[in-house]
């Protein structure tokens, strides 16, 4: 991956660049599926989670749970989990911008003083299209884009996921998985808002690249 390719993935549509990754243990909690969906999800976590080595807890003290997944039918349902506008101000206006865009995702970031990820919601409408994908491949696609910030066009036109066509499952990309190791190593920033992160990101890359006898 070159640095121009990494830096199109932390660029944003208003040409800014911005980065943040996890600055503290995920804990994840879900809502509205079944247990085997729930293992499907918690897997996709630990997995992501493991290729950053970020870590996980059993709890976080200001949320108890930093990572929340919200699987639902309907829009609406969101305004009646109790607490939920506590937690995500503005819900209702928000709730009613997703239905009148008819979107079937949505992520919400907070941050922390330093500007480092301390929270994560993941809103997820099931429908026709959603409820089409397997769970294996949404949940770790949606793991992948919620291990660190990303452009919101960083995967437009390419998804994180290749297929396996013998197996019929999906991997995460390689370079992606390269990638997110780079911004969680330790020589590097939690936040960062120049362009010059990339060549950071790059040179990490080509550092942990297997050397050749």
């Amino acid at each position: 991956m070159t640095p121009d390719e990494i830096e199109r993935h932390f660029t944003r549509s208003d040409g800014s660049y911005l980065f943040a990754r996890w600055g503290r243990p995920v804990v994840p909690i879900v809502f509205g599926v079944d247990d085997a969906t729930l293992s499907v999800v918690k897997g996709a976590v630990e997995a992501v989670v493991g290729l950053a080595g970020v870590g996980m807890a059993e709890t976080d003290p200001e949320l108890g749970a930093n990572l929340m997944f919200f699987f639902f039918r309907d829009w609406d349902e969101l305004t009646e989990v109790p607490d939920l506008d506590r937690l995500v101000p503005d819900l209702g206006p928000l709730v009613g911008r997703l239905k009148a865009a008819d979107a079937n995702q949505y992520r919400i970031f907070r941050f922390d003083e330093a500007g480092a990820i301390r929270a994560c919601f993941v809103f997820l409408r099931m429908d026709e299209n959603l409820s089409s994908v397997p769970a294996e491949t949404l949940a770790l696609s949606q793991m992948v884009q919620t291990i660190v910030l990303w452009s919101d066009t960083a995967f437009g036109d390419r998804s994180p996921l290749a297929a396996m066509p013998d197996e019929g499952g999906v991997i995460l990309r390689p370079e992606i998985g390269d990638l997110i190791r780079a911004c969680y190593d330790p020589v590097m920033p939690p936040v960062a808002q120049d362009a010059s992160h990339a060549l950071r990101l790059s040179a990490r890359l080509i550092a942990d690249r297997p050397k050749s006898n």
